[in-house]
């Protein structure tokens, strides 16, 4: 088996999270990823998905990352890293596209909650941000409002609710997109219900 130092460099070239083919690919075979579970250096994260255990740099967005390169950061991921929410999320919310294989996200770390949507909906109010020194992709403000107030009712009220204030309150909203993209996504009723008198 290749030494400790060299298998902590090929995890950090690849991400810190590698599957399984890329293992095999660097010399790490079946036998040695079982050695390396037993003896608690690496750890599976998801099937065929593997960290080192003591890596200080780990993150659960690098995880996310590496795993669901394609989703997009929303629901209340987005509102506790906007502000808008001072409860830290229990899992991630994802956006991908409804055609994603389901079980991709039965995951045990981190915990997930994906949201499907059509592709053609799937890209509105994308961008691009930085959590914990990662890059990543999440809806920005004005879509992460249009999605709460489409599941307001699957949503906890006071999260709703606080939501709505602080994204009323803040200085820099953009109303005019607020109102294009609740027309494509069909929440225009609601947005001049519910937010429309704050304005």
């Amino acid at each position: 088996m290749l030494p400790y130092d060299k298998i902590k460099e090929i995890f950090k070239n690849h991400g810190d999270v590698m599957r399984t083919a890329e293992l095999r690919a660097s010399k790490i075979y079946y036998a040695d990823i079982q050695k390396l579970l037993a003896e608690s250096i690496i750890e599976q994260v998801s099937r065929g998905y593997y960290h080192l255990i003591d890596n200080e740099n780990m993150s659960e967005v690098k995880i996310i990352n590496r795993m669901f390169p394609e989703a997009i950061l929303c629901m209340n991921t987005a509102l506790f890293h906007y502000g808008y929410s001072d409860r830290t999320p229990a899992q991630w919310h994802l956006a991908v596209d409804k055609d994603i294989s389901k079980s991709r996200f039965k995951i045990e770390y981190p915990f997930v909650k994906p949201y499907y949507w059509e592709s053609a909906l799937l890209d509105i109010g994308l961008t691009k941000a930085e959590i914990d020194k990662n890059s990543v992709r999440i809806y920005d403000k004005e879509r992460t409002i249009c999605d709460c107030l489409k599941y307001s009712t699957k949503m906890d009220k006071e999260i709703f609710n606080k939501a709505i204030q602080n994204y009323v309150k803040d200085s820099a909203k953009n109303i005019p997109n607020l109102m294009h993209y609740a027309k494509q996504l069909r929440v225009e009723k609601k947005v001049k219900d519910l937010i429309g008198v704050w304005l």
